[in-house]
């Protein structure tokens, strides 16, 4: 599935052009509150609701619904979300909140949060050294702990889904949010 993709600067044209817009930043509570593009309105991913969503729409229901993240990836799979619901006109921002402030574009700042991708690095590190670990010193079963850490990475890899991601996406610390008002700006100027 081909997904539409716009640049960072492109998007903040648009914003600059006085149209509204809607931008969702599909990261955790935690992801978002760190850092998001100050127009971004936080939907996690797992809670991302395609037909409902689009039921609540204010505006013109056929303009873009710009979907943004930390680097793309799971801005692309919300995307792909919105068409299976049937509205093709999701657009994911290339390079996320990171290519958007290295572009010096508007972010709002706060409390600094692991990012998601970097918790499962942690974590699938962690359990392959723990396997490792345990299969040598106590029972060689342990090494399937990490055979299978190993599979799933590869798994996260050919299909872009990581498991381990959605598991750590659930996970308390990841749900603090901020004040959901800071949150709620779904257009922009």
């Amino acid at each position: 599935m081909t997904v539409a993709a716009i640049g960072p600067r492109e998007l903040a044209d648009l914003c600059a052009g006085g149209g509204p817009i809607d931008l969702l930043d599909v990261r955790t509570p935690a992801e978002f509150r760190a850092v998001h593009a100050e127009a971004a309105r936080n939907v996690p991913l797992d809670r991302l609701d395609p037909a409902a969503w689009l039921k609540t729409r204010v505006g013109e229901p056929t303009a873009p619904v710009y979907l943004i993240c930390g680097s793309g990836g799971r801005g692309r799979q919300a995307c792909e979300q919105f068409h299976r619901a049937g509205f093709p006109n999701a657009v994911n921002v290339e390079g996320g909140t990171t290519a958007w402030a290295a572009a010096g574009l508007p972010v709002v700042r706060g409390k600094k949060a692991i990012s998601l991708e970097r918790q499962v690095r942690i974590a699938a590190g962690s359990l392959g050294l723990l396997g490792a670990a345990l299969g040598g010193f106590v029972h060689p079963a342990f090494l399937g702990l990490s055979a299978f850490v190993g599979a799933g990475l590869i798994f996260a890899g050919v299909t872009d889904t990581c498991g381990m991601g959605l598991v750590l996406a659930r996970m308390p610390w990841n749900q603090r949010g901020g004040d959901p008002s800071a949150c709620a700006v779904s257009r922009n100027r």
